[in-house]
């Protein structure tokens, strides 16, 4: 049984309880919102990434440097394929997950997609300085990178079961409205 060393074990990974996915741009908001919805509802937080990191001893971009994104890919579809076993948890894929042939459908359903919808500007914006530390964002135009992409995934978004617009309200607004919809979809 594999374990989730970087996931918060706020509670157990139960089977029974279908996943929630944050799905959403980089710089929208996936891990801070996942790791505060998950604290005030007592649920596991998972942050994909970090898990890969965590496995592979190196962070996305140098993965992605050193053995390439098809790799890197490999790695997000084994830990998903993992979590099908488990339940229960709020999980923050790579903004480049959703996109990946057949993987949402390794966890859902039962699992629940979240859209954290967020422009490529107040994206980029959020992201700062750290957009170089994003494999696909470390280019001469990430603005235009974080456009091309949302252009390339918003299908694969608007198949989520829910959206959020996380530009409209504050950040406290915008987990209050996470959590309330975990809630009511009894995943809670």
């Amino acid at each position: 049984m594999p374990t989730f060393r970087t996931s918060q074990p706020a509670s157990a990974g139960d089977p029974r309880r279908p996943h929630v996915i944050l799905v959403g741009l980089p710089g929208s908001g996936k891990t801070t919102i996942g790791t505060a919805v998950a604290a005030k509802l007592g649920r596991t937080f998972l942050d994909l990434d970090q898990e890969i990191e965590r496995r592979e001893g190196c962070s996305v971009s140098a993965i992605f440097g050193e053995k390439g994104e098809p790799y890197f890919r490999n790695l997000e579809r084994t830990v998903t394929e993992e979590l099908a076993l488990f339940g229960n948890m709020i999980l923050a894929p790579g903004g480049g997950w959703i996109v990946q042939p057949g993987v949402v459908a390794l966890l859902r359903p039962p699992a629940r997609l979240i859209y954290l919808k967020v422009r490529p500007e107040a994206a980029l914006a959020r992201l700062g300085a750290d957009h170089v530390s994003r494999p696909l964002l470390a280019r001469p135009d990430p603005g235009g990178e974080l456009r091309r992409l949302l252009e390339a995934r918003a299908e694969a978004y608007s198949s989520a079961d829910f959206s959020v617009n996380t530009e409209l309200y504050g950040i406290e607004r915008v987990i209050e409205k996470v959590s309330t919809i975990v809630t009511s979809i009894g995943a809670a």
